[in-house]
């Protein structure tokens, strides 16, 4: 990319939403933002940040705690612990038979005792007590049980993330992921946005069935976790 060239809306989606459709939900110090914690984890460093940038972020979320660094692939500062990384890969919308499915369901704040009972069955990623406010989540049940679900995440002006993927094992192997998958999308393309997703660059399978729905890979990423750093004890007055 050149220095004149500008920086795709996806190479840092979490600021471009924070700065826009999901300002409401962002936290900022300096040119550091985040999602306040009890809606998602996720939090949008500049494309370039500096010493300063390091100092709000550290301030922002307090000693000793654990931050994600989404997409971020610089030097982290002296003193800053790599908790977490693992590579990553990004998927969009290049051909999706998007369709609205029957037996979904929009899901509400009434939902998220049982959606957060799902999440933790099956570990699609991270969900909050507030995340449902992100956008539109759909889920099938059976037998009044919420069995699978899908939803919407970080939302740049023009494209929305599909996210929390997950279904129930007793009941995978049925195609409910991949149908609510195309239902989310359909509603993300009935507002003229564009689905994307992510997911880890080891986990090929789901890769395989994205790219076979008409996902393709956009751009290879990195999912990093680095701890704050603790202020140094004071020196003992003698």
């Amino acid at each position: 990319m050149s220095a004149t060239e500008p920086r795709h809306i996806l190479g840092n989606p979490a600021r471009a939403s924070l700065t826009g459709p999901h300002a409401r939900f962002a936290e900022r110090r300096g040119r550091v933002l985040r999602y306040h914690v009890d809606v998602s984890p996720w939090l949008a460093l500049p494309d370039e940040p500096d010493a300063d940038d390091w100092a709000d972020l550290a301030a922002l979320a307090g000693p000793g705690a654990e931050v994600p660094l989404p997409g971020f692939r610089g030097e982290i500062p002296a003193g800053w612990e790599i908790t977490f990384r693992a590579e990553g890969v990004q998927l969009v919308d290049d051909g999706l038979d998007a369709a609205p499915d029957p037996e979904a369901v929009r899901l509400g704040p009434a939902d998220v005792p049982e959606m957060l009972d799902l999440v933790a069955r099956t570990r699609p990623g991270p969900f909050e007590n507030r995340t449902v406010e992100l956008g539109t989540y759909l889920g099938i049940r059976r037998d009044g049980r919420l069995v699978a679900m899908a939803g919407e995440r970080l939302h740049p002006p023009g494209w929305t993330e599909i996210s929390a993927v997950c279904t129930d094992p007793a009941l995978r192997g049925q195609g409910l992921a991949t149908r609510l998958i195309l239902a989310v999308a359909h509603g993300i393309r009935e507002r003229g946005e564009t689905p994307f997703l992510h997911t880890g660059a080891a986990n090929t399978g789901a890769i395989r069935l994205y790219e076979s729905l008409g996902f393709r890979l956009r751009r290879r990423t990195a999912f990093l976790a680095a701890r704050v750093p603790e202020p140094r004890e004071a020196a003992a007055v003698p």
